[in-house]
């Protein structure tokens, strides 16, 4: 496997780290163990764990009105594939990445999945893109795509789907997501009913065309760019639209495109009860999509969302096969340390919500208990696992404190030799 980040310099600052953290994971051993709990099953547990990297994130994002570009900006799919192993080589709990198409384009998607096995990688969903306009496309997005009310738009986006479909059967991915920005920002329009059924049909095509094995994720966003109506604008229409095309597709839930104050988890456990939860894009938000780093704002509605996953994995709930992606947009950070800082907290809130003394918490349900339910989240909650989780790390090869370890075998500055500095600024989110 490929090294990019000195194995080295890992080992040896972990050494430094060591007796520290020998201490540390010993007390939380102990605390533990007062509860029951087996530490070790909770490291096999955390080291099992792994959530997808976008390859769009590893570049530096922006805001609506300007994008600053930094040092050593990936240049294209090669680039973040290399930005993505330095991830997972620091935190191990990274192991696939998530393309996007058309922007991960290449001509071979065997030699790129070879590659990308190198840095210990595989491929998670891949993403279509129907909401831009590319060199060359014959038809513009500007007013639509799958659902625009020209069918011979809809047919464009449909094959962009299809291809899509074929890159991901050869790059070993089982699931295509597919999100839309249609809509209108008028009243009137379009006629809101039959944009919905435009989408349906088109949807149909695709999902005809999906192997054995591959699933559809489906994304909804409230807003943006559409401000008036949005096609697939919240849970419920995305899974009108599941339940329509079939078992294999799915409603992915993306933390932020939600309306203010929404019960995030309590639309996972309706996902979940239906079998429809295709999985996670992670990110946080203070206003709306907003795409921070997740656990930068709320890191207790994580917590709770995925006391909902590990209450339904330890129940053996049908169909429930998640999957897990990060989506953030770094405008002021160094993306590869704002991806590795939400991996770990990422994982914490998984290994949090599986502390949860479930029999304790049903039996405070069942005698009406809030207080006492709540307690028992809290308990779990407040319990700090970075010694679990840094052991997690090391044992796999990584590192005890990535983001430290980053800084200080300076691959950003060295790739920044190596890129050339991107020219000028453009607006919008990337």
């Amino acid at each position: 496997m490929t090294a990019l980040i000195s194995e080295d310099l890992i080992g040896s600052l972990n050494a430094k780290a060591r007796t520290a953290h020998e201490d540390d994971f010993a007390s939380l051993d102990r605390q533990l163990s007062r509860r029951g709990i087996d530490i070790e099953a909770m490291v096999e547990r955390a080291m099992g764990w792994s959530v997808a990297v976008p390859t769009w994130g590893v570049g530096t994002g922006g805001t609506r009105f300007a994008r600053f570009p930094g040092p050593g900006e990936p240049r294209n799919i090669h680039d973040k594939l290399a930005d993505c192993g330095v991830i997972q080589a620091l935190t191990r709990g990274t192991r696939t990445v998530s393309p996007h198409i058309p922007w991960d384009k290449v001509s071979d998607y065997k030699a790129l999945r070879q590659e990308a096995a190198q840095y210990g990688l595989g491929f998670d969903a891949v993403n279509s893109n129907t909401f831009q306009d590319q060199d060359g496309q014959a038809r513009s997005y500007r007013y639509g795509s799958l659902a625009h009310a020209d069918a011979a738009t809809r047919a464009q986006a449909v094959a962009h789907n299809v291809e899509c479909i074929e890159i991901a059967k050869a790059l070993g991915s089982t699931a295509l997501t597919v999100w839309i920005g249609d809509g209108t920002n008028f009243a009137g329009q379009q006629n809101l009913t039959r944009m919905f059924e435009n989408y349906i049909a088109a949807m149909e095509t695709i999902y005809a065309a999906l192997p054995s094995g591959m699933e559809m994720f489906l994304e909804h966003k409230m807003y943006e760019p559409a401000f008036y109506s949005t096609v697939i604008a919240d849970w419920g229409s995305s899974l009108i639209a599941a339940q329509t095309l079939g078992p294999k597709a799915k409603c992915l839930v993306d933390l932020g495109h939600h309306a203010p104050n929404v019960n995030i988890e309590q639309i996972v456990a309706r996902l979940i009860h239906v079998g429809k939860l295709a999985g996670f894009h992670f990110n946080d938000s203070k206003y709306g999509d907003d795409d921070l780093d997740s656990a930068s704002v709320d890191p207790f509605r994580l917590f709770l969302v995925f006391n909902e996953l590990v209450d339904a994995e330890a129940r053996g709930a049908k169909g429930f096969n998640p999957s897990y992606m990060i989506d953030q947009s770094h405008n002021v950070t160094d993306p590869i340390e704002s991806l590795m800082g939400s991996a770990v907290e990422i994982a914490r809130a998984y290994i949090q919500a599986s502390l949860v003394d479930r029999k304790a918490l049903a039996e405070a349900q069942a005698a009406n208990d809030a207080l006492g339910a709540h307690r028992t989240l809290k308990a779990a909650y407040l319990t700090d696992v970075s010694p679990l989780l840094a052991e997690a790390r090391m044992r796999q090869g990584g590192a005890h404190d990535p983001i430290a370890a980053y800084r200080a075998d300076g691959y950003r500055a060295r790739v920044a030799q190596e890129r050339p500095e991107v020219k000028g600024a453009s607006s919008g989110i990337v």
